[in-house]
């Protein structure tokens, strides 16, 4: 199955690892981009030398195609922007902003630039200054979400722009997959499934947690402050609702208290295995996960099913 995408980025598959904090190292990146996806670095709020460090990484373990995900809101953006410039990276997705101010300097080191947005308007603005695709995130994924649902907004992002959109959020195996492509979309980007695969360095506590959730085990924090995750339930999640809860009923509510209680709460969850206090970003379809698999076997389950769903779709209608 080719698509747009594969030939953009010269990729076999159309799918794009998600860029998680803490879990999409160079061992994960890698891993998928030799599988024949896209494998991304996250950089968060990482200083230059730890990004110049993981792209080295990176080139080391893989000769495929493979991209940096450049968070805007790192205080450290302008000379990450720079290095990935500097060091022949082919594809770039951003999040937490705009990526317009840096457009000129992409183009000119011939980087594909994809957005990652979660509405019409945001898609809309990042066509019109000079996105080659853009990836479109429902709520239903893990981590920091927008307000609508993966299947209500792909369609109309499709339908407001012109450039290829990638499909995000709730897509769990090849069924998801090819609902994706019904709804217009050229691909698929995959974070929670990939967490768990054996080339994934999450801890194994968090990877179990994972495999053993049931479909109403995740929950959304943080609305209060303008910025929902959304996580497994666990300890953490029941006190920071809580005080979301108390905060709220108040005139003027402390939002440094909610800050506190998150703090560097994701580590704890990927690095440390902190079942109870640790932050487990994980998506809706953490209760189709029932295993650890490679990173190969994933994405030919991905594509097998996929193929097989469009198939049997499209015999059950020629009947």
């Amino acid at each position: 199955m080719k698509s747009v995408l594969c030939e953009m980025l010269g990729i076999d598959y159309p799918i794009i690892q998600g860029a998680m904090a803490w879990v999409a190292d160079a061992d994960l990146a890698s891993a998928v981009s030799n599988a024949g996806g896209l494998g991304l670095i996250g950089t968060g709020h990482d200083p230059v030398e730890v990004v110049k460090h993981k792209i080295r990484d990176m080139k080391a373990k893989t000769d495929r195609p493979f991209g940096v995900n450049i968070m805007l809101l790192n205080m450290h953006v302008d000379a990450v922007v720079d290095e990935v410039c500097a060091s022949g990276i082919k594809v770039v997705t951003t999040g937490a902003g705009s990526p317009g101010r840096y457009m000129e300097k992409f183009k000119a080191a011939g980087i594909t630039v994809i957005p990652v947005v979660a509405s019409v308007a945001l898609a809309r603005r990042m066509e019109k200054e000079g996105a080659d695709a853009i990836i479109v995130e429902g709520m239903e994924a893990g981590g920091h979400i927008g307000k609508a649902t993966t299947m209500a907004l792909v369609p109309q992002i499709v339908d407001a722009v012109s450039i290829p959109v990638i499909a995000a959020g709730g897509i769990g195996d090849g069924r998801g997959m090819a609902a994706a492509f019904m709804l217009g979309a050229v691909g698929v980007q995959v974070g929670t499934r990939f967490v768990v695969a054996k080339e994934s360095n999450a801890h194994q506590n968090f990877k179990q947690s994972i495999i053993k959730a049931k479909d109403i085990d995740t929950v959304i924090t943080g609305q209060i402050t303008g910025h929902p995750v959304r996580v497994l339930r666990n300890k953490l999640t029941r006190e920071y609702l809580q005080a979301e809860k108390e905060e709220t009923s108040k005139p003027v509510p402390d939002l440094g208290r909610l800050e506190k209680i998150g703090q560097g709460a994701l580590r704890k969850a990927v690095v440390e295995g902190d079942k109870d206090y640790g932050s487990m970003m994980a998506g809706q379809i953490a209760g189709l996960i029932k295993k650890e698999e490679t990173c190969q076997e994933i994405i030919h389950d991905y594509m097998t099913v996929c193929k097989h769903t469009i198939a049997n779709v499209a015999s059950v209608w020629a009947d």
